[in-house]
Formats: structure tokens, C-alpha cells, sequence
């Protein structure tokens, strides 16, 4: 493979000296993400290539608007023209070929997201939209073409306030390493904490982030002033905080420690971090540090020189930026399309089909763009194409994802994603836990008590008060997507489900107007030890400090149930009505996206219709172990339960719509409102005046 010369730099801006090593580093992290994103199992912390890329960034581009300063040759203008034409041509690529092959596959449901995220784009504000949209319901990250610009988003955000952060701290003549390491160390702060309190802001949030581009504004600023901060060389012998070191031990004996040492945690990042790592947290340490290491090294270190500056590895490096925007489309199309995983054959060939297309990106639209002659003209075209691509982007959005395309299709791309609570809901607080409640025309009150699945039933609940408030309760809903309602039970990552179950028992036990308590759940999936959301199973905490996991059979398992037998006995002498609602139906096939087959040698027309349902002999088979127990607690307790299967289900098909072909459910684990408000009958018992 023939490397492409080292791109030359347009007038007026002056760059730090180009090191095809640091081109080197940027084959290794682009490598890691993709192989991460493609190969999971091999490379867990692949995805760590992300923050080699924020120190590299970093350092390059503070390089500049620092060594420019300096010299009194900044020009904001031709700063932000010189970002335009890096950044701009590759994505409007990138973001106009999903627009167009999601035209053909996607349903409307799946388009209108797409549409936001060009809009959310082309802003630079990704990070932002996909902080507000991480959640439970939240489509898989597997199926968002365009989810890995949220990495593009921080970066970009950061060079709109750091070069005006720099010229002022210049021209005010304050002292640049002070506040940069003030801001570094505000910032890290911000990202350890939210690690352990929102995970999903410690991810997004610009000023989790911060800090790591930080680092590497900071070695450029050493780089450029040829320094150390803890290493001086004179005449032979290094000084280390003053100490003499013998001569034997030279500067490059130094550096190739430094770089290798770098190259280790690095590459010990790949396996030691993984998804059940709390990340960033401290665990983003071992990236962040050793990038910069291998940077300070400089390019004369052994790793640097031999390994780093190998051809293959430079020409990587010079296509990193198309390759790590065209791999993860084309991986998440791959998926929506086969409908699960692609297999590894189908993996590696679009991985290998990314490359070629981040070639073909550089050598015919990124590199005449950003190395050709320059003008305001093209700097202007550019903006303006990226504004239509937004605009575009936006409208899709607006206009529900042109259901035109896909009339047949509209009914079962409305059921997806449809959620209706909070609905008509206030929120009150009871020692520090959020509760939402809704009055009717009676003082008794019910408390339900659980996940998402009690949450579904609140169209219904809604529906009953309007109609019926003189015989239907008020009713209090304690829960937490993803809470498990079995107390001392939990899922490692929903820390917010943190002793809710022990203050909805408080709650209950002090106000006598709440007269039956509802608890329900997805028990199926908690109890059997099968992953959540891609989550972790679920854990119970015994007093003695001890987890154990919770799977069908075990230790964990036992003790869970004994637990949910305790919380509702208690609740039984202080004279509450108790109800145990079991699962309802759950399976991917229920999904309304499942009954939709992408087959593309049907092309153009790809969309074909297939039964949904689950067998019910199965779901019984695979789950009734489970259910008998619950079973035996309610009646232990002598509480009443309610199982929604025994409504839902026929003589030997759990169906996934009704008699008109409306789909029953949002998705494989919960009914959709429209159906729970006018047919979930089962659950009016909860809160019939009749009840009580």
C-alpha cells in the first residue's frame, strides 16, 4: 500500500511539525473502535479509541491556535474555515448516503429518528440529543446510524469555546498553565462524579469530557516550547526533580520507557475496561494517560519511530477520520436490515467496504477539499450544504419520518415507541424519593409499586378515573424503569431504584388513605437471570454485604423471593390489600418491528409482512418455574395475583395483534396504551372502589 505525503499546510496558520507517529496513533484508535464495533468479544475496551482520538485532537489543534497566538498570526476566521474544511466534507458524505439508504429501509419510526440525528449532526450537538434520549426505551445504540457523532459533537464544542478561552487568557497576559490545568481539574472532577451518580451525563456531557482534550492542549504547549515539567537534559544527563541521574541513562532511554509504558496502558485498556466497567469514572485514566505518553515520548522513541511510523499504520491514520465515519452506518444498517447481528463473515466485510469507502472519501473529497486552493466561496458552499443536510434532516423529523413512502407499513411503525405516562400524573416528593399520583373522586388510594410494566398499565388507570372517578381510587405510582420490585434486589447500573422499595413501603405504612398496594414487574427476565437491556443481571444484596446473582434456581434466586414474601407480609399487617401482578407476554416476535422482514434481493420493494406471536406451551415452559413460584408466595401470603397471560393469550398463541391488525404491543416486553387503555381490562381491579 503506497502512503500518501505528509498533507502540507495552507498559508497563514502555522502547524506544529508534522509526525506521521501521531498519524500512527490515529490508525490504532480508529482500529480499536472498529474492531470493537465489529468484534465485540476480541477487543471489550475497544471503544476506548475515542479518548486517544479527544488527546490527540487536542494536541494538534491547541498546537496551533497556541503557537499561532504566540506569534501574533491567529486569525479566528481562517481558524474556523480550516475546521470547516477538515470536518465538513466527509460528514455531509456520510450523513447524506444514510439519508438516502434509509429512505429504502427504514420504517418511519426508525427515519424520523434518523432525520433528528442529521439535524443533531450537522449542529455538532449529537452528544446532546443522545444524552437526553439514553434510557430505558431508548432505541438500541446498535440501530443508530449516526450514533457515534457524539464524539464529533465534543470535539467541536470544545474548539468553539477554547480558542477564545486561549486569546483571552493571552491577551489579559494570565498565567495559560494555571487555568488549564484549573479547567482539567474541574473538569475530571465533573466526569468522576457524574460517573457514579448519571453515567449517561459522565458519556455526553461536553464538560465530562473537556478535561481530556485538555490534557493534550497542555503537552502542546510543552511541545511547543520544547519543556518538561518533570524532565530537563543537559549535556547528557537528565535531572529528574533535581536529583542526578548517571549518564548511562539518556534521554532516549527515557523516552522509550515513557512511550512504551504509554503503548502498555493503552493496549491494557482494550481487555481490562469493558462494558460492566463504570466508565469514563477512573477507568478512562488508562487511555487519556497513555496517549499522552506516547505523544511526550516524541517521534525519535524506538515505538514511535519503528512501530507507530510503520507506512501501513500512516496510511491508516491519514483515512481515520472517513473510516471512523463510515463504519459504524454501515455496521448499524447491516443489523436493521438482518434484524440481529450480522454474522462475523457479513461484519468483516463491511468493515473492509468502510475502509475502501474511507480511501475513496479521502483521495477524491476530503483531501482536494481541505489541501486544495482555499476562498471564503468553498468555506461558504460548505456551510451551506451542511445547513441543508440539517434542514433536511430536521423536516424528516418534523414530518414523522415521511410515512408517504411506506403506507403499508404506517400502522405498525406507529405501535412502535408508543408511551403514554406520565401522562396526567403530579409529582410529589416523600423523603427525597420523586412519586407521582392522581386524584379521583374517592380518598381510598392505591400504590403500585414496580417497573415499566406497571407503569404500562396507566392509560387504563387514566381512562377508569376519567369515566368512573366515583368508584374508581386515586392512585400513587412508585416506580422506576428497570427497578426490580423485590427488595434488597437490584440492577448494578439503575442506581436511582436505590431504596425505592423501602420507602414505598414507608409511604404505604404511613398514610392510611392508601388502602391496596399493586406490585408488578418483568419477573420472567429479573428472575431468570437474563440480561436487561443488554444490562447486567440482576443482583440481590444480602445484610451482609454479600451480591449474589439472581438466576433461576440459585442462591440468589431464593433469597430474592423470600425477600418479595417478607415486604408483602408486611404490608399485610399493616392492613393493606395486596396484589401481585404477574408478566405479561414477552418476546422479540411481539415486537411490532419483528413482524417486519427487510429482505434486500427483494429490492427495491424489501419490506414483507410476517406473523407475529409466541408460542404459549413454550413461554409457559421456559418461564412457569417462575410463575408457580410466584404463585405459591401470593398464595402463602393470601393475596390475590393477577396473570395478564391468561387474558393475552389464546389456547396456544400468544398473538401480536388483534383481530383488525393493530399491533398489541410497543415492543417485545410492553403493551402499547392505545391497546391498555380500551381492552386492558384485567388491571381495573387495582383500583375498583369494589376492591377495598
Amino acid at each position: 500500500m503506497n502512503v500518501l505525503p505528509a498533507p502540507s499546510a495552507p498559508p497563514h496558520l502555522t502547524l506544529l511539525k508534522y509526525r506521521a507517529d501521531i498519524d500512527g496513533l490515529r490508525a490504532i484508535a480508529v482500529l480499536s473502535v472498529v474492531g470493537f464495533h465489529a468484534f465485540p468479544d476480541w477487543m471489550p475496551g475497544g471503544f476506548t479509541g475515542v479518548d486517544i482520538f479527544f488527546v490527540i485532537s487536542g494536541f494538534l489543534i491547541s498546537g496551533i491556535i497556541i503557537g499561532n497566538l504566540e506569534k501574533g498570526s491567529f486569525s479566528f476566521s481562517e481558524f474556523y474555515a480550516r475546521r470547516i474544511r477538515r470536518i465538513f466534507p466527509a460528514l455531509i458524505l456520510v450523513m447524506i448516503a444514510c439519508y438516502a439508504l434509509g429512505w429504502v429501509v427504514l420504517l418511519p419510526d426508525e427515519y424520523k429518528q434518523l432525520g433528528k440525528h442529521i439535524a443533531a449532526g450537522a449542529g455538532f450537538v449529537s452528544n446532546l440529543f443522545f444524552w437526553q434520549e439514553s434510557g430505558y426505551f431508548d432505541h438500541a445504540a446498535q440501530v443508530k446510524p449516526l450514533l457515534h457523532l457524539w464524539s464529533l459533537g465534543i470535539e467541536e464544542q470544545f474548539y468553539i469555546v477554547w480558542p477564545l478561552s486561549v486569546y483571552l487568557i493571552f491577551k489579559c497576559r494570565l498565567n495559560f498553565f494555571r487555568i488549564a490545568i484549573a479547567l482539567l481539574a474541574i473538569s475530571f472532577a465533573f466526569s468522576i462524579k457524574s460517573s457514579y451518580s448519571d453515567l449517561s451525563q459522565a458519556f455526553y456531557s461536553p464538560a465530562a469530557r473537556f478535561w481530556e482534550l485538555l490534557t493534550g492542549s497542555i503537552l502542546a504547549t510543552l511541545a511547543l516550547h520544547k519543556t518538561s515539567l518533570l524532565v530537563q537534559v543537559d549535556q547528557g544527563i537528565v535531572n529528574l526533580r533535581g536529583r542526578a541521574v548517571p549518564k548511562r541513562f539518556s534521554q532516549n532511554i527515557l523516552n522509550n520507557l515513557i512511550s512504551l509504558s504509554g503503548a502498555c496502558l493503552i493496549c491494557g485498556t482494550w481487555f481490562l475496561v469493558t462494558r460492566d466497567t463504570t466508565f469514563p469514572g477512573w477507568a478512562v485514566l488508562l487511555p487519556v494517560v497513555g496517549t499522552n505518553c506516547v505523544i511526550f515520548a516524541g517521534p525519535h522513541a524506538w515505538l514511535n519511530r519503528t512501530i507507530l511510523s510503520n507506512r501501513i499504520l500512516v496510511a491508516l491514520g491519514l483515512i481515520s477520520y472517513p473510516l471512523y465515519l463510515w463504519h459504524w452506518p454501515l455496521l448499524s444498517f447491516a443489523r436493521i436490515i438482518e434484524g440481529a447481528a450480522p454474522a462475523p463473515e457479513i461484519r468483516a466485510m463491511v468493515v473492509a467496504a468502510s475502509i475502501v469507502l474511507a480511501w475513496l472519501t479521502y483521495l477524491f473529497l476530503e483531501k482536494p477539499v481541505r489541501f486544495g486552493p482555499s476562498g471564503p466561496v468553498k468555506t461558504l458552499a460548505l456551510l451551506l450544504i451542511m445547513s441543508g443536510v440539517g434542514v433536511t434532516g430536521y423536516v424528516t423529523y418534523r414530518q414523522d419520518g415521511l410515512e408517504f413512502r411506506l403506507l403499508n407499513l404506517v400502522k405498525i411503525s406507529r405501535a412502535a415507541g408508543e408511551w403514554e405516562y406520565p401522562g396526567n400524573l403530579k409529582s410529589f416528593n416523600y423523603q427525597g424519593k420523586h412519586f407521582l399520583e392522581q386524584k379521583s373522586g374517592l380518598e381510598n388510594t392505591t400504590l403500585f409499586i414496580g417497573d415499566s410494566n406497571i407503569e404500562q398499565y396507566y392509560p387504563r388507570i387514566d381512562e377508569l378515573i376519567k369515566r368512573k372517578p366515583g368508584t374508581t381510587n386515586s392512585v400513587i405510582f412508585s416506580t422506576g424503569e428497570g427497578c426490580v420490585p423485590i427488595p434488597q434486589t437490584t440492577i448494578p447500573s439503575y442506581k436511582y431504584c436505590a431504596d425505592l422499595l423501602k420507602t414505598s413501603l414507608e409511604l404505604a405504612l404511613s398514610r392510611k388513605d392508601i388502602s391496596t398496594v399493586v406490585i408488578g414487574g418483568l419477573w420472567y427476565q429479573y428472575l431468570s437471570g437474563e440480561a436487561i437491556s443488554g444490562e447486567a443481571l440482576s443482583y440481590y444484596f444480602s445484610g451482609d454485604g454479600q451480591q449474589y446473582p439472581v438466576e433461576m434456581g440459585s442462591a440468589g434466586y431464593q433469597m430474592a423471593l423470600t425477600a418479595l414474601s417478607k415486604y408483602i407480609a408486611t404490608l399485610k399487617r399493616g392492613h393493606k390489600q395486596v396484589m401481585l401482578v404477574l408478566n405479561i407476554p414477552m418476546g422479540s416476535e411481539l415486537d411490532p418491528f419483528y413482524m417486519v422482514h427487510r429482505e434486500l434481493n427483494h429490492f427495491p420493494d424489501i419490506f414483507t409482512i410476517r406473523d407475529g406471536g409466541i408460542n404459549l406451551n413454550d413461554f409457559e415452559e421456559k418461564y412457569g418455574y417462575i410463575k408457580n413460584d410466584l404463585i405459591r408466595i401470593a398464595n402463602k401470603n393470601k393475596i390475590e395475583f393477577i396473570d395478564p397471560v391468561s387474558f393475552l393469550c389464546g389456547n396456544a398463541l400468544c398473538s401480536s395483534v388483534d383481530n383488525d391488525g393493530e399491533p398489541l404491543y410497543k415492543d417485545g416486553q410492553h403493551l402499547r396504551p392505545g391497546f391498555v387503555r380500551n381492552k386492558a381490562t384485567f388491571i381495573d381491579v387495582t383500583v375498583s372502589n369494589r376492591a377495598n
